[in-house]
């Protein structure tokens, strides 16, 4: 099982639309959820949010610019590795203010896809691409290049 945990709505048609297709497709090899959650004004009540929401069988990782930055083989490398020894797999995508030193210490791996920032619902939308390219990597099916 892989779920995406993420602070604040898509509000933005096309966004909706892409993150749809991605959802569609990547439910076709692994069970997927995306749990939105409020954003809320102070980070310490995300923070309380995002902890009600992560299950503790879970391997966590955060997306955070200061996280390691890998190629899309490394990822899925990472994704089929972590399914030996974790049956769920979930991304947390923190709010405009960032996380808190917690949410940083309960994560099992910090990822960052670039030193640039990104809009919260583009870079929902990459990461779902990412999630997908490292399904079909995974299951040695054309598309990666």
């Amino acid at each position: 099982m892989i779920e995406v945990l993420c602070l604040g709505k898509i509000k933005e048609e096309y966004l909706k639309k892409l993150i749809e297709d991605y959802e569609t497709r990547i439910k076709k090899y692994v069970k997927f959820s995306i749990k939105e959650l409020p954003d809320k004004e102070n980070i310490l009540d995300e923070e309380e949010l995002i902890l009600k929401n992560v299950d503790n069988k879970s391997f966590i990782v955060l997306l955070d610019i200061k996280g390691n930055k890998i190629n899309s083989v490394e990822l899925a490398k990472l994704i089929d590795k972590t399914f030996i020894s974790y049956p769920k797999i979930t991304f947390i995508i923190g709010g405009s203010n960032g996380v808190t030193k917690k949410i940083e210490d309960i994560a099992n791996y910090c990822l960052s896809f670039s030193d640039l920032t990104f809009p919260h619902g583009l870079f929902r939308g990459v990461l779902l691409e990412q999630i997908y390219r490292s399904c079909k990597i995974n299951n040695n099916e054309s598309y990666h290049k």
